[in-house]
């Protein structure tokens, strides 16, 4: 990670947090367990709005509430995935998850009201003509055929006869983490009206490698690091790109999408480095 891309990280994630505190008082309904859940991840996702909010000259506190929205339904979707009836995970981010620390129901409330806070947010009327838009287009990536989706392939596969093919594991992690990372990336054009299609191959590439490297890390990882359990797919017999392509492949294709992702940038010139660098550390990051 390089010394401008950790200050440009560090901002966004500075000024996330801020906006979430003014949100979210602790002593509030579900506050503390809702701080819990945004608090301290890597914000990749809501840096990616910012960027792309920056690249379109979109108004700073209209990109950083659109930056919070999208790290509410991460976060909304990560307490979820914990779940015992889900992944039944114990560790997030290295901090006991909501379920643990306080209990299922309170789990499944605070997803709730952070999902549902995200579209409160991108209600309101600083978002301009193409809020609506925007909306929809976050509904269809966290929805049904978006990121929900890719949860019930994902659990579909742990019954399933035979592991997925590459083509289905493909699939199943474009809608479970390649979705709400294209919506982040697109953000900024699609609230200045702009075309977002640059972005989109960006996205649709960066997030291909996101999931390429979960999966190294899950084999080559350190708990301490990663912040959650590890191995949890290879013990399911669960197919991942790194048992179906082999480590050193799968990190080859993480290296020529993160290239890919770069090359779709050049539009922009030298105005998108921050997202290119951003890329670069998807696959070099240790958690």
């Amino acid at each position: 990670m390089t010394a401008q891309f950790q200050a440009v990280l560090n901002t966004a994630q500075r000024d996330i947090s801020a906006r979430f505190h003014t949100l979210i008082a602790p002593d509030s309904t579900l506050g503390e367990p809702m701080l819990h859940a945004v608090l301290g991840g890597k914000m990749l996702r809501g840096f990616l709005v910012s960027e792309s909010a920056r690249l379109h000259n979109v108004a700073p506190d209209v990109a950083r509430d659109a930056a919070v929205a999208i790290e509410c339904v991460h976060a909304y979707s990560l307490v979820h995935d914990d779940l015992p009836c889900m992944d039944d995970d114990d560790l997030r981010r290295g901090l006991p998850t909501i379920h643990k620390k306080w209990d299922e129901a309170t789990a499944v409330l605070t997803g709730d009201a952070l999902q549902t806070l995200a579209f409160e947010l991108l209600t309101q009327d600083k978002f301009g003509p193409h809020a609506l838009k925007l909306l929809r287009h976050l509904a269809q990536a966290s929805g049904r055929e978006g990121m929900v989706k890719g949860q019930m392939l994902d659990i579909a596969a742990e019954s399933a006869l035979s592991p997925l093919s590459l083509d289905e594991i493909t699939q199943l992690q474009d809608r479970k983490t390649g979705c709400l990372i294209n919506w982040s990336a697109t953000a900024g054009a699609i609230i200045a009206g702009d075309s977002p299609q640059a972005l989109h191959e960006y996205a649709s590439a960066l997030g291909l490698a996101f999931q390429i490297t979960d999966d190294i890390l899950d084999e080559e990882g350190e708990i301490e690091k990663v912040g959650k359990a590890l191995r949890k797919d290879a013990k399911a017999g669960k197919a991942t790109f790194v048992s179906l392509l082999g480590m050193d492949a799968a990190k080859a294709r993480a290296a020529q999408l993160v290239q890919s992702a770069c090359d779709a940038l050049n539009t922009y010139g030298s105005e998108a480095e921050s997202l290119k660098q951003a890329a670069r550390f998807v696959i070099s990051r240790d958690n």
